[in-house]
């Protein structure tokens, strides 16, 4: 009797298996989550990192990062580097690291020539690049010894077939390299609903693991306001696990230069509300939710739900702090909120 019960678990359980992979679900899909397994225990080889980096005139800065990638504790990672099409030193720089780095994989492509993110994004869907991770690197900035190593050890408890996002907060230095502070360290959860509405993962800090990059090869190349921005929104609107830690994994520096500068102090997080008031804001969402919509398949139900209250809102501009109070949507501080349900009264959302 023992026996035949238990052979009946195994089938009842085995059938409750079966009916979980067959059953539909939006999102990134319940058949790779169950199927998901993580490397076997007594595997010690130690996991790949693909960096991910787009140039562009960069020859001011570029040597001292490529110096702060080769002080990594982690050291099994590959450099791939889109160009944009720079007029200066920046690819004879890239060209002696690689003369005098034999061992360390360099592999240089030509951009887009589309801007940033067009470049950025043009890496994370080029498919010869291959990797367990991905991180993105900006040319200018300073990368902390155990960037990599601290990422990895957090994103290495999500399942592989999960997607997840690693990101965190930064130390801001000037041109010559001086702390002048950090980023904000924002206490809300990091999730679809804040996605919509901020971008709180800072792309010089992000790390994916596989299963983010393929969700975003999937979409492929779209209009987008920024690659960390977009990131966040798929990573976060599939379903999948966003990490946000609070240490300062990144010397990001601020300079003339800067397609996007910190936010430390109050002057500047005043002009980010300012740019939202002014109707700024309103651009990038439209760009946001074009990009979006090719991307619903991948979407859950909940987060499916958020954007047709945040893209209803937009167009009922008289009930729009109630739907936004409807769909659970925020921002990060309460000045940055309070601006948010302004600007949606005002048709600048």
């Amino acid at each position: 009797m023992r026996i035949s019960n238990s052979m009946e678990v195994v089938r009842d359980d085995a059938n409750h298996q079966v009916s979980a992979l067959l059953a539909p679900e939006q999102g990134f899909g319940r058949a790779a989550r169950l199927l998901s397994h993580h490397k076997p225990v007594n595997d010690t080889t130690p996991a790949s990192v693909a960096i991910l980096m787009a140039t562009y005139d960069g020859q001011e800065f570029l040597p001292e990062q490529l110096s702060s990638l080769q002080s990594q504790t982690h050291q099994h990672w590959s450099l791939w580097v889109s160009d944009d099409g720079s007029s200066d030193n920046t690819l004879n720089i890239l060209k002696e690291f690689q003369a005098e780095h034999s061992k360390t994989p360099l592999n240089i492509t030509h951009g887009p020539q589309q801007g940033f993110a067009s470049n950025f994004l043009s890496l994370v869907c080029n498919q010869n690049i291959q990797a367990d991770y991905f991180a993105f690197c900006d040319q200018d900035d300073i990368w902390e010894p155990q960037k990599l190593e601290r990422a990895l050890t957090k994103l290495a408890d999500v399942p592989d077939g999960i997607p997840a996002l690693y990101c965190s907060r930064t130390a801001l230095i000037c041109e010559k390299g001086t702390l002048i502070g950090t980023s904000p360290l924002f206490q809300r959860e990091p999730c679809f609903a804040n996605a919509l509405v901020q971008s709180i993962a800072g792309g010089n800090t992000i790390v994916i693991n596989k299963a983010a990059r393929e969700l975003l090869s999937q979409v492929g190349m779209v209009d987008i306001v920024s690659h960390d921005w977009w990131a966040y929104l798929m990573v976060s609107g599939s379903g999948g696990k966003i990490i946000y830690d609070d240490y300062t994994s990144v010397r990001y520096r601020q300079h003339s230069q800067n397609l996007v500068g910190g936010s430390v102090s109050a002057a500047a997080r005043f002009r980010r509300v300012h740019m939202l008031l002014r109707g700024r804001f309103k651009h990038w969402n439209d760009r946001n939710i074009s990009a979006l919509v090719k991307a619903e398949h991948l979407l859950t139900e909940e987060s499916h739900a958020i954007l047709q209250q945040f893209k209803y809102a937009r167009r009922h501009w008289l009930r729009a702090p109630w739907h936004l109070h409807q769909s659970g949507i925020y921002r990060q501080t309460p000045i940055s909120s309070t601006a948010l349900y302004v600007a949606a009264a005002m048709r600048l959302m």
